[in-house]
């Protein structure tokens, strides 16, 4: 079969032609969207100008978003693509918007704290001491971000990692403990020898964090013997209220007697004192007399004499003066003075 091929394409062209003009309502919607492209051409030619202000508008926003303030409890950390770029102090700062940059803004200033043992329902504080005994141990560890950037950047779970590690730690130190220190008065020794031990696992892990305290809440046996070690606890406290009220006793009396001591021993030094100093002024004075009596022996005997009498007489309370004649006619007597007289 041979085709026309020119005669096929007059007739396409004329039945172009008579859809155009007649509306054929097979092929109108062909007309139709050729006119509704034009509109739409129309349209995004007059809204192009708001669409690049809408667009300039969102790209400030954008970067607006970059700055960020940091508040005086807290340190930023910067990063760019992921990457940590520099540590912020307080402040208003400013660092690429996401997703290029990110900042993040740990409180380093708040203590954090986690508690083990507590938990009844769970094994966490059972612990087996050095003496084969179980007690149950509540504690807690109070800890603070030292190194935001590792505490962030080197491990995940933080929390979880600082109390799996604070168990490890006390189950350590009270496996070398007695049962009677770990209930009594070694509780402070355990405590800061876990400290120390926790603060170098957070080191070797790098986790950031410097630990505050570890502080025993409570330590006791398990219920079936808690009576006895109850009883057992009571007899060591009284024990060392005994020892404490003795050495308080012996802190009062010892300074007493050693006091009391040196002034005895102080007033004998002054005494022995005061007689070598009157016994040198009455060898003194008794040098003095005898070279004066050398000089005139009548006079210094008379003066001697009156000088004894005196001081004779001035003892006694009567006194009768008598002439010699009438004196050596009556017998001499001692008056000795009444009991309780001077």
């Amino acid at each position: 079969m041979n085709w026309n091929w020119d005669e096929l394409e007059e007739k396409k062209q004329k039945n172009a032609n008579t859809v155009i003009k007649n509306g054929d309502s097979g092929s109108s919607w062909q007309g139709s969207d050729f006119r509704m492209g034009n509109n739409m051409n129309d349209f995004f030619k007059k809204s192009k100008p708001l669409f690049y202000i809408v667009c300039l508008g969102v790209f400030l926003l954008w970067l607006l978003s970059g700055f960020y303030i940091v508040h005086p409890d807290e340190l930023g950390v910067e990063t760019l693509f992921g990457a940590y770029v520099s540590t912020t102090e307080p402040g208003p700062h400013y660092h690429f918007p996401y997703p290029i940059g990110a900042v993040y803004r740990p409180k380093v200033t708040e203590v954090k704290r986690v508690e083990i043992g507590f938990n009844q329902s769970s094994a966490d504080g059972e612990m087996l001491t050095e003496d084969e005994n179980i007690v149950n141990v509540q504690f807690s560890v109070q800890y603070q971000i030292k190194d935001p950037v590792q505490y962030i950047f080197k491990v995940s779970n933080q929390t979880e990692l600082i109390q799996n590690a604070s168990q490890a730690v006390m189950r350590e130190v009270i496996g070398s403990s007695k049962i009677d220190s770990a209930l009594t008065d070694g509780k402070q020794a355990i405590q800061t020898k876990a400290q120390d031990l926790l603060q170098g696992i957070t080191d070797e892990y790098e986790l950031g964090v410097q630990i505050i305290a570890v502080q025993m809440q409570n330590v006791f046996p398990p219920k079936e013997v808690s009576e006895a070690f109850k009883d057992v606890a009571s007899a060591r406290e009284d024990k060392a209220r005994f020892i404490n009220e003795a050495e308080a006793y012996r802190n009062e009396i010892i300074p007493k007697a050693r006091g009391e001591a040196d002034a005895i021993v102080n007033r004998a030094l002054a005494y022995k004192e005061a007689l070598i100093l009157k016994a040198n002024a009455e060898a003194k004075q008794f040098e003095l007399l005898l070279t004066e009596y050398k000089k005139a022996p009548a006079i210094i005997r008379e003066r001697l004499y009156i000088e004894t009498m005196e001081e004779v007489l001035t003892k006694t309370k009567e006194k009768t003066i008598l002439p010699n004649k009438t004196a050596s006619n009556i017998l001499p007597y001692l008056p000795l003075s009444s009991k309780g007289e001077k």
